[in-house]
């Protein structure tokens, strides 16, 4: 089998089921041979080796069956950052990239603050803010050993020191610690929304989609408990869905919070709340 000939039969097989066949295809290619998408381009009328033809088609059936790319190659980058994916851990969104922009302008260039990074998951959001932010100490939790496991794999291989895994529920690992800042990517979605049926959805951990019956109860256990973890003049930021935002800022309000404001992704959906105790 050529690359081409790949091509040719995955841009077909994933006619139905995929938006980018042509790009899929690619993506495996160059996840299999280790080949460039120039070289995909320049070279496609070469045969790839029985082995690689066994892998492509085997990565091939998975993704027809919906799939995502990023389980496939067991990556995605993320604020610039390779990183290493399992099914363990959510797909970072280039959306959740506003909430590290935000905490990102809350934090002095220069400063050595304690943040904390609730459900981190593949590390993503914590990554990025430590690599951006040096002089900080950077606390990151979850309740998955597996998706921990994940967090410091990333951590290792990106080289980032300044950085501390915690296990357990939210903010329970934090043992009366104090910091200046918490931010927090949790579940949002309604156990009874449709698209998690649906598309990607279908293949990641349920835990770190779905939160109670109408997607809040996650976030009002942050909520909730963050003004405790918090210095004076002290920040929450978390990231929410597009009909959340009037929900969650009554949450914000009922904890204490005052400076309470929402800022908006690159569609206009109000999808990242902040607050000042």
């Amino acid at each position: 089998m050529t690359i081409q000939q790949f091509i040719d039969q995955a841009r077909y097989a994933l006619a139905a089921t995929s938006p980018t066949p042509r790009l899929d295809a690619e993506v495996l290619l160059m996840h299999v041979t280790g080949l460039t998408r120039a070289a995909l381009i320049t070279r496609a009328q070469e045969t790839v080796s029985d082995p690689q033809a066994q892998r492509l088609n085997a990565l091939l059936a998975r993704r027809v069956r919906g799939e995502p790319l990023a389980y496939l190659t067991g990556e995605r980058e993320f604020w610039s950052l390779p990183l290493r994916l399992t099914a363990d851990v959510l797909i970072p969104r280039p959306e959740t990239e506003l909430l590290v922009e935000q905490a990102l302008a809350c934090i002095p260039a220069h400063a050595a603050w304690t943040i904390v990074d609730l459900g981190t998951g593949s590390g993503a959001v914590a990554l990025a803010i430590a690599s951006e932010r040096p002089d900080c100490h950077v606390i990151a939790t979850d309740r998955s050993e597996q998706a921990l496991a994940v967090a410091r794999t990333n951590a290792g291989r990106l080289r980032i020191a300044n950085i501390e895994f915690r296990h357990g529920e939210w903010l329970e690992p934090l043992a009366g610690l104090r910091c200046e800042l918490i931010v927090s990517n949790p579940p949002y979605v309604a156990a009874s929304d449709p698209h998690l049926e649906q598309g990607d959805l279908r293949f990641e951990p349920r835990g770190a989609l779905v939160s109670g019956a109408d997607g809040l109860e996650a976030l009002r256990v942050i909520i909730a408990a963050a003004p405790a973890h918090l210095h004076a003049g002290g920040r929450l930021l978390v990231e929410h869905g597009y009909d959340q935002a009037a929900a969650v800022q009554q949450l914000f309000a009922d904890a204490g919070f005052g400076q309470i404001r929402h800022i908006r992704d690159l569609a206009g959906q109000e999808r990242v709340t902040t607050g000042q105790i």
